[in-house]
C-alpha cells in the first residue's frame, strides 16, 4: 500500500459507507470494514471497495475453534481482503490456524483493545511475541506499545495502530492515543482513524490534513 493511512468506516449504511468511499476519492487508499458494518451489509462492502479500486482491511476480530477460524479465513480469500484481524487471546491453535491457511491476507494479532486503559504494555508485548510466532505477519496495538513490540520481535512486524486522534480531535472512547506524525514517528506501518475524518465537516479535508500530518513525522 502507497499510503500509511486506514480510514475506518465505522457507520450503519452501505449507502452512507459508499458515499464517504465517492467523497474521499483518491485521498484515501484502504478502508477498515469492521463488525458493525460487515454485519450490515456483508460482502457487498468489500466487493463495492474493490470496484472503485480501493483495498479492505476487514477487521472483525475472529475468536473461534480453529477450524471454524481456519474457514473463515477461506472464506476471506475468496473476498481478496487485504488485511484481517484474531484475537491473540483465542491461543496458539486458533492463530496457526489461521496462518495455515494458503494465499492468506495480511493476518493480523490483536493484541489490547485502545479503549482499554492502565499498563498493559507487558500483555501487549507477549500477545504480540504469539501472534509472530504462529505465523501471523502483524499485530494490532496501541501507538504507545509500539517500540516495545519491534524491540521484542523485530523490526519486520507489521504494526496496525488504531487510537489515533489527530490534536484537532476529540479523544472519545480511545484512552491509549497518539496524534498521526507521533504514531508513524513511533514506527507504526499504518494508522487507522474514523471519527476525525468521517465526521468532519469536509472529510476530504480532513484526511488530507492527516495525510499532511503524517508526512511532517
Amino acid at each position: 500500500m502507497k499510503s500509511k493511512l486506514i480510514v475506518a468506516l465505522d457507520v450503519d449504511s452501505y449507502e452512507r459507507a459508499a458515499a464517504l468511499v465517492e467523497r474521499l476519492g483518491d485521498s484515501v487508499e484502504t478502508y477498515k470494514v469492521g463488525s458493525q458494518l460487515f454485519t450490515r451489509t456483508g460482502p457487498k462492502m468489500v466487493e463495492f471497495l474493490h470496484a472503485r479500486g480501493r483495498r479492505c482491511f476487514l477487521d472483525l476480530k475472529f475468536h473461534d475453534i480453529p477450524n471454524t477460524v481456519a474457514k473463515a479465513v477461506e472464506s476471506a480469500v475468496a473476498l481478496r481482503v487485504a488485511m484481517l484481524t484474531f484475537h491473540t487471546i483465542g491461543g496458539a491453535d486458533m492463530l496457526r490456524a489461521a496462518a495455515a491457511v494458503p494465499n492468506h491476507p495480511l493476518l493480523l494479532g490483536v493484541t489490547v483493545l485502545t479503549s482499554v486503559g492502565g499498563d498493559v504494555a507487558d500483555e501487549v508485548v507477549r500477545r504480540a511475541k504469539l501472534a509472530v510466532e504462529c505465523g501471523l505477519e502483524g499485530v494490532v496495538a496501541s501507538p504507545h506499545e509500539i517500540k516495545l513490540i519491534l524491540k521484542a520481535v523485530g523490526e519486520k512486524i507489521v504494526i496496525v495502530t488504531p487510537g489515533i486522534r489527530p490534536a484537532w480531535a476529540e479523544a472519545g472512547d480511545q484512552k491509549r492515543m497518539m496524534t498521526p506524525a507521533e504514531a508513524v514517528a513511533a514506527g507504526a506501518s499504518y494508522i487507522v482513524v474514523g471519527r476525525p475524518i468521517l465526521a468532519a465537516p469536509d472529510p476530504v479535508a480532513a484526511a488530507e490534513r492527516v495525510a499532511a500530518e503524517m508526512a511532517s513525522s
